[in-house]
């Protein structure tokens, strides 16, 4: 049946559908800044900004952008340069896009000026002018920085256009060695928008083909489907990894299920446990795909969540098997089993299904981190019924196949050893098995003894690990293991930063490492807007509008226009209506002031008065090497002073899509898989024969929590939606591994700690390691994903893993010898089960005569 069900499910990658909206996955879904893009959007609808800034102010829309370099840090505004960057800009506006009927070129789909023209970054002027100075022998003209003038006398603000700049004095460029262009395209309907993401796609062949022939200079391309393009690569190129990682996992899952005696050795149930995970996936993702769920890269973290959960399972239930009575008939051996490991894996899977449906609930803010912990819960809730039902009657079948003394692999009957004397040594090597009457009692037990792990735990490790001499080493490494936690913890940075999601040989990251390079001097452009009627004339009210202006960079001539307002106002003494009237010619008028024209909204009132209803500036940040964390501190600080101004004012840029309340969006899965995981285990502690176990799950999965944040950090991982996942699932990962260990030491009675030590590891060491090494090897392969989406999987899931493995096989097994539960034997009250029973048993004869027969049991 779950074979069946998941062939039927899995016919449903013919619907398959990737998911392209980067912002729905990876945006805050509740953002603040989301409602103020559709407040901008329905104040200025036509965003025409670009003409004078390096902006998306609004919507990033379609775009095309080109940053050019010299390998050899040549300065780009020399001749030889600049004619090559209008080489380049020449052949970019000549780009056509082919459809039926029509050949679109970039005058068909660029965003128009005022004057019905292109826009066109002014660095492009600026190096027109640049050559002509030089062809008519000029040297009066100087490019300032970061606002410049053209001839025409218009200032243009060039920080974003030209990097890694060296001034002489009063703000002269003398060399530039980055040069930016970017070319905007409408994309007002369906059409609009397929040429140009057409457009797109062939500016990036152009650039690359144009960098071919000029081999001395280095040219990043980026458009505005990069982002998305390369969040999918990672998926493309992850999967000969993905099916080297396969292979290396049903290798070791074989030979860890494997022994010398070919009875009892168990191969098969090694493939068929990672058959059983697979089933699983295969069913959850055949589910999301049948209900409109499109397939993005964060899914791939899910099949080493399912390889963590399901392996350990079945590695139990094996183990389980490994301590029932050969002479039982397969059906009590079974049971058995059930009895033994299926209550621990039943609770560890509802803590699973708790605390990924908790990611799950529209509690969870990252649209990405919802999907992945749905998928994850339909995955582990399909797995806990095939281990049940398939992993079990596979069980089953081997144990036929052991009780009838059948080979393991070939299932054909092994012969008696007296037959096997006459065979060839390969042939008697590969049909070794110990037969029953061939032991005595004392021998019985042991016969799986001669598996490697089980073997190496008993005779070795358990009395190395509890020796005297070794647990204060082990008690040191804990104490550095929590000083470098707590050192990495203090140290946790957000990771809002996109190009943590993509694989790394890719338009994207080296587009944003040599942008980094080259203009990180300035922040993204902000636009800072007004949207009430005020009274701009009103000296008090300008100062107002200055008062929360201050600390940035002036490139929009935000107090040059306060300035003009004053002088008309002091100048003219006109009353509101004519005041209001010779702005706006004035505005339209002056060619100083052309570009506010598009910044501030007139609207007619009765008896034909105009007022302003709403305005726009534009603001730059100075920015360090930290510009991420200081644009983020900017935004939290503008929004506050915004609730607190006297002008009703939003601040907006499209990367504050992104960055709003970032952390506590990604951070809230976590915090609430932790809070209900607590919750369930202070909620189960009264149903378990004793809470003392919930106590140790506590104070282990704090621990293991507390040192893979902190490692992770010193390992340079930030914390963002895939970190955070990892995180959510280290949890269930944690008392998976360590429940069963707890469980059976605290409930041990009698004897002494350490014997209970060795005792839960004898027990369940050899599953955790079977399930351990399975997990390790299976990771290695994505380590070498060329992917920093991968490399935060991969990082994050090892650490989980190491320190997991840690504190099963070294921290808990010490620290549990010599602190409580206290295992001495106690003198225990007489009670009603300890007293005496006497039982009597009627037998009648045939001649009634009444005998009684007495038996006695304490």
């Amino acid at each position: 049946a779950p074979v069946l069900i998941s062939i039927l499910l899995g016919a449903s990658f013919s619907r398959y559908q990737v998911e392209e909206n980067v912002e729905h996955l990876l945006a805050p879904t509740h953002s603040l800044a989301k409602i103020e893009r559709n407040l901008v959007d329905s104040l200025f609808p036509v965003n025409r900004s670009k003409h004078r800034l390096y902006s998306d102010l609004q919507t990033p829309g379609r775009y095309g952008r080109v940053i050019i370099t010299s390998f050899r840090k040549a300065n780009m505004l020399d001749q030889h340069h600049t004619d090559l960057i209008l080489k380049l800009h020449s052949a970019v506006t000549r780009i056509q896009v082919q459809r039926p009927g029509f050949n679109y070129t970039f005058a068909h789909i660029c965003i128009l000026n005022n004057d019905k023209t292109c826009i066109v970054d002014d660095i492009v002027h600026v190096l027109e002018e640049l050559k002509a100075a030089r062809s008519s022998n000029r040297t009066n003209f100087a490019i300032t920085y970061p606002i410049t003038h053209l001839k025409d006398g218009r200032e243009v603000y060039n920080g974003h256009q030209l990097g890694g700049v060296t001034v002489h004095s009063k703000d002269r460029v003398k060399s530039a060695e980055a040069i930016q262009l970017t070319y905007y395209l409408q994309a007002i309907n369906s059409l609009n928008d397929m040429v140009a993401e057409k457009w797109e796609s062939i500016f990036c062949d152009t650039v690359e083909l144009f960098q071919k022939s000029n081999r001395k200079v280095k040219m990043y391309p980026f458009t505005s489907s990069s982002l998305k393009e390369d969040f999918q690569k990672t998926s493309r190129v992850s999967e000969r990894y993905l099916i080297t990682s396969l292979v290396l996992v049903v290798t070791l899952a074989i030979l860890c299920c494997s022994m010398q005696d070919c009875v009892r050795s168990k191969p098969w149930l090694g493939l068929l446990g990672l058959l059983t995970v697979t089933l699983a996936t295969l069913t959850a993702a055949g589910i999301i795909n049948l209900t409109g769920g499109k397939y993005n890269s964060t899914f791939l973290g899910i099949p080493f969540v399912m390889l963590g959960h399901g392996l350990y399972g079945t590695f139990e239930m094996l183990s389980s098997w490994r301590k029932t009575r050969e002479d039982q008939h397969v059906k009590e051996r079974t049971a058995a089993v059930f009895a033994d490991s299926m209550l621990s894996f039943s609770l560890t899977t509802a803590m699973y299904l708790v605390t990924f449906g908790i990611g799950a609930s529209p509690f969870t803010n990252i649209e990405a981190a919802r999907i992945f912990c749905c998928n994850s819960c339909i995955a582990i809730f399909f797995n806990y019924l095939y281990v049940l039902s398939f992993y079990g009657s596979s069980l089953v079948f081997t144990g036929y196949i052991e009780n009838n003394y059948q080979h393991s692999i070939f299932c054909r009957k092994v012969p008696k050893p007296e037959v096997l004397q006459e065979k060839p040594a390969w042939y008697r090597f590969l049909l070794t098995a110990k037969f029953s009457e061939d032991t005595d009692d004392s021998e019985e037990t042991n016969t799986y003894e001669s598996h490697l792990l089980v073997w190496f735990l008993k005779r070795y490790y358990c009395d190395w690990i509890t020796n005297t001499y070794v647990k204060p080493f082990v008690v040191l490494f804990y104490l550095v293991y929590i000083s470098f936690a707590l050192m990495g913890y203090l140290q946790v940075s957000e990771g809002s930063d996109l190009s943590n999601i993509v694989a790394t040989a890719t338009r994207t990251i080296e587009y944003t490492t040599a942008q980094q390079k080259y203009f990180s001097n300035y922040s993204p452009v902000i636009g800072f807007y007004i949207y009430e009627s005020i009274e701009y004339w009103n000296t008090s009210v300008q100062e107002d509008v200055l008062e929360y202006t201050k600390g940035f960079v002036r490139i929009s001539w935000f107090e040059s226009y306060l300035n003009y307002l004053r002088k008309l106002n002091i100048s003219t003494g006109l009353p509101k209506k004519n005041f209001t009237d010779m702005l706006r010619n004035s505005f339209l008028k002056t060619p100083r002031f052309a570009h506010f024209s598009e910044d501030i909204i007139f609207s007619k009132k009765y008896n034909n008065e105009v007022d302003v209803v709403a305005s726009r500036m534009f603001l730059v940040a100075k920015t360090m090497e930290t510009k991420r964390e200081e644009l983020y501190d900017l935004l939290e600080t503008l929004r506050k002073l915004s609730l607190t101004s006297k002008v009703k004012f939003i601040v907006f840029n499209p990367s504050f899509v992104y960055m709003d309340r970032y952390a506590s969006s990604v951070g809230a899965p976590l915090q609430n898989s932790c809070i209900s995981a607590l919750f369930l285990l202070f909620f189960s502690a009264f149903l378990v024969a004793d809470s003392l176990i919930n106590v140790w799950l506590t104070l282990t999965v704090a621990s293991v929590e507390f040192g893979v944040i902190g490692f992770m950090t010193l390992w340079k991982v930030e914390l963002d939606c895939i970190s955070v996942l990892c995180l959510i699932y280290g949890i269930n990962y944690t008392i998976d591994n360590c429940a069963p260990l707890l469980s059976t030491f605290v409930l041990g009675k009698e004897f002494t700690r350490t014997k209970w030590v060795k005792n839960a590891l004898e027990v369940h060491g050899v599953a955790i390691l079977q399930s351990y090494l399975c997990y390790i090897v299976g990771l290695i392969p994505l380590a070498a994903v060329p992917s920093n989406l991968t490399r935060t999987l991969f990082r994050c899931l090892f650490l989980i893993a190491l320190v997991t493995f840690f504190h099963c096989f070294a921290i808990l097994p010490v620290i549990l010898t010599f602190l409580p539960p206290s295992k001495k034997k106690r003198k225990e009250k007489k009670n009603p089960e300890n007293r005496e029973e006497i039982e009597c048993v009627e037998m009648v004869d045939m001649d009634s005569t009444r005998v009684v027969d007495q038996i006695t049991t304490v």
